[in-house]
Parts: structure tokens; sequence; C-alpha cells
């Protein structure tokens, strides 16, 4: 709960909040009777009351980031939705987003620097320890892994319990190699990764990250390996913590 708070504050977007059926259908009436009148003063202000009056699941949407407009330019083809299995190869679907202030790539991934560090860049055949989170930002926001947990001695500072991987070597899903590539020791790199660049097969035991809980990797693979109409886009934040010459 604190991770999505944290998630909520850094994408500038309210948490869910309870609310009403009758207080909703009330605050709905408003808004339609004030653009029939087409009244300035009459235009609801962002507030305390009107969240309170939002419907708990665009507010939890909200907190997620997952209601950032999508541009269509006419009719979507297959390449522009979002992989769901069920719907594989239809000509129509849940078009992928396009989330603001990310910058996308060529690829197709999306990322944004949280903190952009002052340290170097790693080079391939160097080894990095990073501290990761991982959300299912596709199907409700469910964490499958929080880096604020203890890691390592309670002292010595040891990176042991870290994830670490060599870059370049293919350990890890394409969206890391890249996302990790292009940044500077001490940053902390969120990414938005489609389908196509997460886990082969989506089988997260076949490239890591791997989650390292139980509870995380049930939540993981819900998601994955589900057949139905599920978006599988995930988003991570990326710490770099260290970086490993090769010996």
């Amino acid at each position: 709960m604190v991770m999505a708070a944290i998630a909520a504050s850094t994408l500038g977007v309210p948490l869910r909040t309870p609310f009403s059926s009758s207080s909703s259908k009330t605050w709905r009436r408003s808004i339609v009777s004030q653009s029939l009148n087409g009244s300035p003063d009459s235009t609801p202000r962002v507030g305390t009351t009107t969240v309170d009056r939002v419907g708990r699941r665009a507010a939890f949407m909200l907190s997620l980031g997952l209601l950032a407009q999508s541009k269509w330019s006419g009719v979507a083809t297959a390449s522009e939705f979002a992989d769901m299995p069920a719907l594989r190869g239809k000509d129509y679907g849940k078009t992928k987003m396009k989330y603001p202030d990310y910058i996308e790539t060529n690829s197709g991934l999306q990322y944004k620097d949280l903190r952009v560090g002052s340290g170097s860049t790693p080079k391939i055949g160097e080894t990095v320890v990073i501290d990761w989170d991982g959300y299912t930002i596709g199907y409700y926001g469910r964490i499958f892994e929080a880096r604020n947990k203890t890691k390592g001695g309670s002292f010595e500072g040891e990176d042991k319990a870290f994830f670490k991987f060599e870059l370049g070597s293919g350990q890890v899903i394409p969206a890391f190699e890249e996302a990790v590539s292009g940044m500077a020791l001490g940053g902390i790199r969120r990414i938005i990764v489609p389908p196509e660049l997460g886990y082969p097969d989506y089988d997260y035991n076949k490239s890591g990250p791997k989650p390292t809980t139980f509870s995380g990797q049930r939540a993981l693979s819900f998601v994955l390996q589900n057949q139905g109409l599920i978006d599988k886009t995930l988003l991570f934040d990326i710490e770099l913590i260290k970086i490993i010459p090769p010996r």
C-alpha cells in the first residue's frame, strides 16, 4: 500500500477514496447541468470534494496512471493493440497506452527518470547490481516485487541479496537490458514494458528479474499465464546501485 502511494504521488494522481452511489449520481447530474448551462463559474474544481465523488474503480485506475490519454489515428491496426491471448490476431482490442511525461524508444519501451544518476554508465560485459519494484500495471496495478524490503547484511552493506546481471548476456528481459544500459550510477528509472519486451513465453523462470517472494510470483504468474482478456503490460522501478567491471 505504501509503494502504491509512492507510485501515485510520482504520477501526480490521487488514490481511490470511498463514495456512495447516490453522491456519484448527484455529481454526474450536476456535471451535465453545468455543461448545458455553459456557466464558467460552475466548473467543478479539483479538490477533496471532487475526489470523494469519483468512483472507486476510476480513482484506483487514476492512481496508477492507467487513464493516460492515447491518440487515435483513424482505425487502429493490430500492432497498435496490447497483446491479449484471447484477442491475438484480431483487428480490435485494447489500444496500447502512451503515457504522458514518458520517453518512448524505437523498441516501444517507455521510461522516465525519477532520479538521474551522477556516476558512470555501465558497459556491455560489466555486471550491474540493481534494486527493483514490479507492478502489473495493465491489470489492477498489483505489486509483485518491492525494492524497499531488507537486503544484505544489517551493517555491512552487502549487495549479495540485490539482483545482479551481466549487461549484454541475455540474462534479463529485453526491457531491463535497454533501460539499465542508458542509466547512470545512482539513478532510478521507471519503465513501462509492453509484452514483447517482457518475459519470454510469459514465463519469469526463463529470464530475470524473478520475484523473490511466493506472493509476488503468484501475482505475476496470474497475469502472465492468463489466456483471457488481460493486458500484460508491466511497470518497473529500477535503481542502479553498483557497477562491477569484468574480471
